[in-house]
């Protein structure tokens, strides 16, 4: 499998809530909803739509699964909604419940400290994309240990002035190679970057 990390961000590079006003309020962040005056069907919606027909399973940090988990479920007979409720998920958390796992179809945990071996693992087997959605904390972990084969950002024109971002902050040096580029005529562009190493 390959690790593809799916992102909406900000030109300053931040990807907290872009889905709604309600979406994560940490740190005082007060532009939730920030990615829709910028989406469009065919580019980005496009996007989307092929990167679900590449993907076998989803992975997300805790706080993205529970934000997905109480959004899809009430969704369904939408064909994208239908697709996220039955696709497999991984969660890495430390806190979430079985219960609350049975809550959003076909939902499997790994704790925090195994999470980088299980998806190591993960990696090596058989299949399509394992597809990381928002999560920010997971991602950087991700990109610090090397484990991400593909990370496509959707880019807006928007300055936020600060909120989470994915990129890790260790001095590391990582050199990506631009695979494809698009852009919609709102001034959103659909970047995906492979690691040259990789």
């Amino acid at each position: 499998m390959r690790v593809v990390v799916n992102e909406f961000i900000s030109l300053d590079g931040v990807v907290q809530a872009p889905g709604g006003p309600e979406e994560d309020l940490d740190g005082g962040f007060r532009h939730g909803g920030w990615s829709h005056p910028y989406f469009d069907n065919e580019v980005i919606g496009g996007f989307i739509a092929q990167g679900s027909s590449t993907t076998d399973a989803l992975l997300f940090g805790r706080r993205t699964w529970q934000t997905m988990a109480g959004a899809w479920p009430e969704r369904a007979g939408d064909p994208f909604a239908d697709w996220m409720n039955s696709i497999r998920k991984y969660v890495v958390s430390d806190t979430l419940t079985d219960t609350e796992l049975a809550g959003w179809g076909d939902s499997v945990r790994f704790g925090v400290e195994e999470g980088a071996a299980q998806i190591r693992k993960l990696r090596e087997g058989e299949g399509r994309d394992l597809t990381v959605m928002g999560s920010p904390t997971l991602v950087r972990t991700l990109l610090a240990e090397g484990l991400v084969d593909e990370l496509r950002l959707v880019v807006m024109p928007v300055l936020l002035g600060g909120g989470k971002r994915i990129f890790p902050e260790d001095d590391g040096l990582r050199a990506m190679e631009l695979v494809s580029a698009a852009s919609n005529d709102k001034g959103a562009q659909v970047l995906t970057y492979k690691p040259v190493n990789a």
